[in-house]
């Protein structure tokens, strides 16, 4: 056997921009799994910097992009706010650097295309964190759905409803974020329709865009804090989304994703009210059958995959294609 077959792998050199909770999870994911160095994180606050030096207290610190791509690395991991991305995405994938961004990839679809144009152009590795679809209940949702078993889907209906709304100000400004809790939310609800679904053609886009309980105009300078769309797609089927912040649930979510077959029907729901634990269910009549119970550890599948995928030298993917329909959904739910 060749040295080449014996030589072990070694995971990538990693920077890390922005490392507010969701970027500290994610980094706590790679650690955990051992799927990467930890090379040099920036982000301006103090109290991320001390956790930086909890996690992987070999790593340099960095005051900005520029500084952090001074270091030798094999990409970069974005968890900046949402105005930001395609930017600073566009620069590290232009430097030949691979990259895995927070979702949304970008702020709308003429953006999301730039930043997977230029990871083609640069055949390096682009990720999103569309980490719903790495719950084992998504997992195994899908699996039903390309299997046949609930035969012919029609018919889906997709909610995230959050009792709690974004603590940074940039959420909250349409400039910043793209939008309110569609881009937010509803972004993992498009994601998760299409991907079970093959990504299919969509053909038309409604929607109604509220805040604190009044209807938006389009093209409103505020952000909405609930949103309803129906998408039809080109097979026939509908796809009904709902999503909000600060909404009166009676507990922190309502997550849910169901698809309706013509054989029976699969469902993903949140136990319990929680962010984090999800349950699937196959119906047929008054029948059910459990198909995923919590624990589950999902969190860091998605970032784990890519981590290693760039280990194994993976350039480019066409896997990341979809996510400028997704964005372009998004778009038309803002009537963009």
């Amino acid at each position: 056997m060749s040295n080449a077959s014996n030589a072990t792998v070694q995971p990538p050199r990693l920077g890390f921009l922005g490392l507010g909770w969701i970027g500290q999870h994610r980094m706590q994911a790679l650690l955990d799994e051992q799927a990467c160095q930890v090379a040099v994180v920036a982000d301006p606050s103090p109290q991320a910097q001390q956790r930086v030096r909890k996690l992987a207290p070999g790593a340099a610190l960095a005051s900005s992009l520029d500084e952090l791509l001074a270091h030798e690395l094999d990409g970069v991991v974005i968890a900046t706010p949402s105005a930001l991305h395609a930017q600073q995405s566009l620069r590290c994938l232009e430097r030949g650097l691979a990259v895995f961004c927070q979702k949304p990839l970008a702020r709308t679809a003429a953006e999301t295309a730039a930043m997977v144009e230029a990871a083609r152009r640069a055949d390096k590795l682009l990720g999103c964190d569309f980490s719903y679809r790495h719950t084992e209940a998504m997992r195994r949702i899908r699996n039903s759905v390309v299997e046949g078993e609930i035969g012919s889907v029609y018919a889906a209906d997709l909610v995230f409803h959050n009792a709690y709304g974004p603590d940074k100000s940039w959420a909250r400004d349409p400039q910043l974020a793209g939008g309110g809790c569609a881009i937010d939310l509803g972004t993992h609800l498009v994601d998760l329709a299409l991907w079970v679904l093959g990504f299919p053609e969509v053909a038309r886009v409604d929607s109604r865009l509220y805040a604190q309980g009044r209807l938006l105009e389009p093209g409103a300078t505020e952000v909405e804090d609930y949103a309803v769309a129906q998408i039809e797609l080109a097979t026939g089927a509908t796809v009904r989304l709902a999503c909000s912040w600060n909404f009166s649930a009676g507990c922190d979510a309502a997550i849910e994703a169901h698809f309706h077959g013509s054989r029976g029907g699969v469902a993903m729901r949140n136990r319990n009210g929680s962010f984090f634990d999800f349950a699937a269910e196959r119906y047929h009549g008054t029948q059910r059958v459990s198909l995923a119970e919590p624990p589950d550890a999902w969190g860091g599948r998605a970032i784990v995959d890519w981590a290693r995928r760039l280990a194994a030298r993976s350039g480019f993917s066409p896997a990341i294609e979809p996510a400028v329909q997704v964005a372009t959904v998004v778009d038309r739910i803002y009537g963009r």
